[in-house]
C-alpha cells in the first residue's frame, strides 16, 4: 500500500459515498478536456476515466504514478511528472471535437489540493484563467470560506477580494477528515471555481488594484486613512467614492478597484505587484 507522503501534502481519499458526490457535481462530459492535479491513488481518476475520452493528470509522486500505472489500463489517461507550480496547463488545449459545443475545448481542472500550495497554485490558474472552463477542487474549509466570503463577513479578507475580479467561487459540499487516509486535522469543502469572461466590475488597474488590497488588510483593525496613506490621501480615497473613516472589512471588491483606479491615475508608474499575487 501506497503510504502518504507528508511533504507533498497527501491525504488520499476513500469515502465511496464522497466520491460519488464529487464526480456527480463535476459531470464530466465524453470529449471533456479534462485535467486533475494530483490523482494520487486514483480515487477521482477512475470514476473520471470511466465517462471520458482522455484524461490528463499532473503528479509529482513518482511512486503514485506507479500505482496508478498499475491499477488499470493508461491508455486514456495521460500522466504528467510535474510540480503543479511549475506546470503550464495552457500546453494540454485541444481543439474541440466536431459538434461539441463553444468552449470545450478549454480545460477542467479538478483535485484535491494540497493545503500548503493551494493558494499560490489559485494564482497560478488564475494567470492562465483564459484556459480554463471550470475548477473543481477540495480545499481547506476555513480557505474556502474565506475566498466565498462577502463583505461584512468575518471569513472576509484579502484573498476573497483578490479573487472576486476573476472567478465565481461556488462552495458544494463539506467533507469530514475520516472520508481522507490519513485523515487531516481540519474539515475539506467542494468548491466550484469558474472564471468570468470579463471582470464584474471596472478593472482598469489590476497591478494597483493588489498594491491597495495589501495595504487595506495588512492592519485590518486600521482605517482606510490609516492604512493607505502611503498611497492615497483622504480626498483622493474620497475620490474613488469611499469613506476613509471605514474600514477594509467593509469595501466591497469593486470599492478597492475604484480606489486603485485613482491611484493610477495620480501615479501611473508601474508596481511590483500584478492581479496574480498570492494573497494569504
Amino acid at each position: 500500500m501506497h503510504r502518504a507522503r507528508k511533504r507533498f501534502g497527501q491525504h488520499f481519499l476513500h469515502d465511496q459515498d464522497v466520491i460519488g458526490r464529487i464526480v456527480a457535481a463535476i459531470d464530466p462530459q465524453r470529449t471533456d478536456n479534462m485535467v486533475e492535479i494530483g490523482p494520487g491513488l486514483g480515487a477521482i481518476t477512475l470514476p473520471l476515466l470511466r465517462r471520458l475520452d482522455r484524461l490528463d493528470a499532473v503528479e509529482i509522486d513518482r511512486d503514485a504514478i506507479s500505482h496508478l500505472a498499475g491499477r488499470h489500463d493508461c491508455a486514456a489517461l495521460h500522466v504528467h511528472e510535474a510540480d503543479v507550480l511549475d506546470f503550464n496547463f495552457s500546453s494540454l488545449l485541444r481543439e474541440a471535437a466536431p459538434g461539441s459545443p463553444t468552449g470545450a475545448r478549454r480545460l477542467r481542472i479538478v483535485g484535491n489540493l494540497p493545503y500548503n500550495i493551494s493558494t499560490p497554485l489559485l494564482f497560478k490558474l488564475i494567470a492562465q484563467r483564459e484556459s480554463i472552463l471550470d475548477m473543481h477542487f477540495m480545499l481547506q474549509k476555513e480557505v474556502v470560506d474565506r475566498m466565498a466570503a462577502r463583505e461584512r463577513d468575518d471569513a472576509y479578507g484579502r484573498l476573497s477580494v483578490m479573487l472576486a475580479p476573476w472567478l465565481r467561487v461556488e462552495p458544494l459540499f463539506d467533507i469530514g477528515p475520516a472520508a481522507f487516509r490519513p485523515p487531516p486535522r481540519v474539515t475539506s469543502t467542494f468548491v466550484r471555481l469558474t472564471p468570468h469572461s470579463s471582470p464584474p466590475f471596472p478593472m482598469h488597474a489590476p497591478a494597483r488594484f493588489s498594491a491597495v488590497v495589501a495595504a487595506a488588510f495588512a492592519q485590518r483593525r486600521k482605517t482606510l486613512r490609516n492604512a493607505l496613506k502611503q498611497l492615497l490621501n483622504e480626498e483622493q480615497i474620497r475620490t474613488a467614492g469611499i469613506d476613509p473613516s471605514q474600514r477594509a472589512e467593509v469595501i466591497a471588491p469593486a470599492g478597492f478597484a475604484a480606489l486603485a483606479e485613482v491611484l493610477e491615475r495620480i501615479s501611473p508608474k508601474a508596481v511590483s505587484e500584478d492581479c496574480t499575487t498570492p494573497a494569504e
